[in-house]
């Protein structure tokens, strides 16, 4: 800023050339309005750091690392006044962006071959070691710049101070001053043709020359012509300005017209004085014009900044989102892919958002990868453990075919028969296998059983008539059975009725096979009858089980918590058995052939599945007991 009030300074100054004492007040009034309206124009440092943020944006599509390294190792032999910060700025953050995307690849496999995350250890990149030296030989080129310009800066103080030694020398001879006037000329020009002075001297320096100027002037008895010639020049420059700065209000890019107009400022500065009856409405045209494009400038970065702060609450909200989600209660592949897809939704999201503010973005991006990033990590994990399991599985069942495979060609019926039943109880006790290979095990499985029950069932085609005298003794139990249960059936004992219905079980387990196309049938049918007679006679009990918990509640009322630890007891014994049958039907779906052994598989758990629900239901019951007595 004070580089800037000093030109300001100096620009203001300028308007005196050419003036007598009296136009003194008006170069004063001139002076203060040029500094106010540079003090409302932003601070060049400020802009600059605005400048290298845009670019930065725009270089989110960064080269390879190649690519990368040749530019730099280009850059490096360059001048230092052909490398400029933004370059390097953008550079750097372009390196280190596919810098940590090679340590987070190398991270990743490391985890994905098994090894512990926490034991990582960054791997060498020489890469950066090469950038941090190119980075460092163009640090020293800049600072060696710097040196130069320094010293340049001095020496052309130096010579700025020498050139108003001799314009004030000139002025002290009022008799020579008219005969060196173009000497005074050729002064001014080599002193506007000298560089730039140390900023801390800028201002004195701008000051002692404008005063010997107007001093040489005020002594100058030049001919008017020759002085209005000047002002005419003069205005015609800073008229051209001027239509240069208002079309600079057009311009659609605020910055590109933001910093053009910093250039007509300085070749304001550069002018000479006009017509005093002028000054105040060219300099009014010009200011107007720069304080509407420091308008524009102001609000374009303050619409920036509430566009940030929207993208700020924005991307806070997914992070939130996605840090709510539970990875922890995950247990199978459908709701990994579940959440997987919510992930997923929430990358979308982030990538429809812009850019932050500058100080917030990165923090946030971090925050959201991390989430992410961890549950990528879990979710590996698991799927790994998975396909170990299955993996493991597959070889159990791949067992479990080649002992199939090794009995289905045996004439040993009946043991070949306990064995494989024995075989698809094991199967049904091994955990899933992977897709791809679920169909093709079973199949396999299947057809070795089917195999040998096929060669049993032709073997056994000689007792198809006594499976046929097997199934009207069969069908006779069940109409005496249906006789005992009738409505209008006599009255009977419970004793009495237990004892009927065991003799009539075992005269059916002592019965053999009957033909196998309804042995499903009148096995069901049996069963049907005989749950009949036990409801009807009451034989497991259950009412008298229940009359006595009902009995052992009714002792336990008015003690709450007696009562509220016996219906947790219940609770855990409910939910026990549901899992049990929730499970118990989920191992039924594995079981598809319509082979003799699948179907006396598939009726055996439909058997176990019926008696844990009646077993559920009377829990229920119990649990309601105990709640009426709460």
């Amino acid at each position: 800023m004070e580089l800037r009030e000093n030109q300001a300074a100096e620009a203001a100054a300028n308007l005196n050339i050419n003036q007598n004492p009296a136009a003194e007040a008006q170069a004063e009034t001139s002076i203060d309005e040029l500094a106010a309206v540079s003090a409302e124009l932003p601070d060049e440092e400020a802009v600059a750091d605005e400048l290298v943020d845009v670019e930065s944006r725009d270089n989110a599509q960064a080269p390879d690392r190649a690519s990368l390294m040749e530019k730099v190792e280009s850059l490096a032999q360059n001048d230092a006044a052909d490398i400029t910060a933004d370059e390097i700025a953008r550079l750097k953050q372009q390196f280190y962006v596919l810098h940590t995307e090679l340590q987070r690849e190398a991270r990743r496999q490391w985890v994905d071959e098994g090894n512990d995350a926490e034991a990582f250890v960054p791997v060498t990149d020489p890469d950066e070691e090469r950038f941090k030296e190119l980075l460092a030989t163009i640090k020293e080129k800049k600072a060696e710049a710097r040196r130069r310009q320094e010293a340049e800066e001095l020496t052309n103080l130096e010579r700025k101070r020498a050139l108003i030694k001799e314009l004030n020398e000139l002025s002290a001879d009022t008799d020579a001053v008219g005969r060196v006037f173009n000497r005074a000329r050729d002064i001014q020009t080599e002193f506007a043709a000298i560089g730039n002075v140390p900023p801390t001297e800028a201002t004195a320096v701008w000051k002692e020359y404008q005063d010997a100027r107007e001093h040489y002037y005020d002594q100058l008895k030049i001919n008017k012509e020759l002085r209005d010639y000047d002002f005419k020049k003069n205005l015609a420059e800073k008229e051209l300005l001027c239509e240069q700065a208002e079309e600079l209000v057009k311009e659609e890019d605020v910055v590109t017209s933001f910093r053009r107009l910093q250039e007509l400022h300085d070749k304001w500065r550069q002018v000479g004085p006009v017509a005093k009856e002028l000054r105040e409405s060219i300099w009014n045209r010009f200011k107007d014009a720069s304080a509407e494009i420091n308008k524009r400038y102001q609000a374009h970065f303050e619409e920036r900044k509430a566009r940030e702060a929207e993208n700020e609450a924005a991307k806070t909200a997914i992070c939130e989102r996605v840090e709510s989600l539970d990875f922890s209660s995950l247990k199978n592949f459908a709701a990994w892919d579940e959440m997987t897809k919510q992930i997923m939704e929430a990358q979308a999201d982030w990538k429809k958002i812009g850019f932050a503010s500058r100080k917030s973005n990165n923090a946030l991006f971090s925050r959201f990868r991390a989430v992410c990033d961890a549950f990528f990590a879990a979710k590996a994990t698991f799927f790994k453990e998975m396909k170990e399991s299955q993996a493991d599985n597959l070889a159990r069942k791949t067992a479990l075919c080649e002992r199939a495979e090794a009995l289905k060609d045996s004439t040993d019926w009946r043991k070949t028969t306990e064995e494989l039943v024995a075989l698809q109880k094991e199967w049904k006790s091994i955990g899933a296998v992977a897709r791809k290979s679920s169909d093709a095990v079973w199949q396999r499985f299947m057809a070795a059983c089917d195999y040998f029950f096929d060669r049993k069932k032709q073997n056994a085609g000689g007792t198809r008539k006594a499976e046929q005298a097997n199934l009207r003794l069969k069908q006779e139990i069940i109409d005496k059975l249906a006789e005992m249960t009738a409505p209008d059936a006599p009255a009977m004992e419970r004793a009495e009725a237990q004892k009927a219905v065991g003799a009539l079980r075992e005269q059916w387990n002592e019965i053999g096979h009957v033909p196998f196309k309804v042995k499903d049938e009148i096995n069901q049918s049996f069963r049907d009858m005989m749950r009949q007679a036990e409801n009807k006679f009451d034989l497991r009990g259950q009412r008298a089980r229940m009359a006595r918990f009902e009995d052992n509640v009714k002792e336990l009322e008015g003690d709450a918590s007696k009562l509220g630890r016996e219906r947790d007891r219940l609770i855990r014994a409910w939910e026990q058995r549901k899992a049990e049958l929730a499970t118990f039907r989920n191992n039924m779906g594995f079981l598809s052939s319509k082979s003799k052994s699948g179907n006396s598989l598939l009726a055996e758990m439909e058997r176990r599945a019926e008696r844990l629900q009646q077993e559920i239901d009377q829990l229920r019951q119990k649990i309601d007991m105990v709640d009426s007595k709460l």
